[in-house]
């Protein structure tokens, strides 16, 4: 057996820890980051494709495919000029307003969770108080019953030898 000497506070971490609490229905902060991160790796990675074609195709390596060329021009004509400051400052405000809420959310539930694991472990150390309280209780009236049953015994005994 294994014995761990700690303070409440590290021992709500650990419980915490070791806990799975998990609500699907809510993504996290660090899902919908990594979520993110996927979404842009793979835009990167077709990019890529987008160039070395590009490139093959100016090298002479590959032939001219009109149907894909005219498709890149569309999606380069439709692409928003990004280059404006004031639009480049109202997306950046945007997305950390968002970024800022997201980041809350996360603290708050986490802070709320962290709460609540408090409020269980103060409420289980309270019920094993009780626990021992009522055992020793029941213990002093099993004692008493004994003892009472004894006496009446006793008293019955001299009552027969009378």
């Amino acid at each position: 057996a294994v014995v761990s000497t700690q303070s409440t506070g590290e021992e709500v971490g650990v419980e915490h820890l070791l806990r799975d609490i998990k609500d699907t229905t809510v993504g996290t902060l660090s899902q919908h980051l990594t979520t993110q991160v996927v979404a842009l790796k793979s835009l990167q990675s077709k990019l890529h494709d987008i160039s070395v074609y590009l490139t093959q195709v100016s090298d002479g390596k590959l032939p001219v495919n009109h149907p894909i060329i005219y498709q890149l021009q569309d999606v380069f004509n439709l692409l928003p000029n990004l280059n404006v400051p004031d639009l480049m400052k109202a997306f950046t405000v945007k997305t950390n307003d968002q970024n800022l809420v997201m980041y809350t959310a996360s603290i708050i539930r986490a802070v709320i969770a962290l709460h609540s694991l408090i409020n269980n472990k103060t409420t289980n150390r309270a019920a094993e108080k009780e626990g021992t309280k009522k055992v020793e209780v029941e213990k002093e009236d099993k004692d008493e019953k004994e003892k009472d049953t004894k006496e009446k015994e006793d008293s019955n005994k001299k009552e027969v030898k009378s």
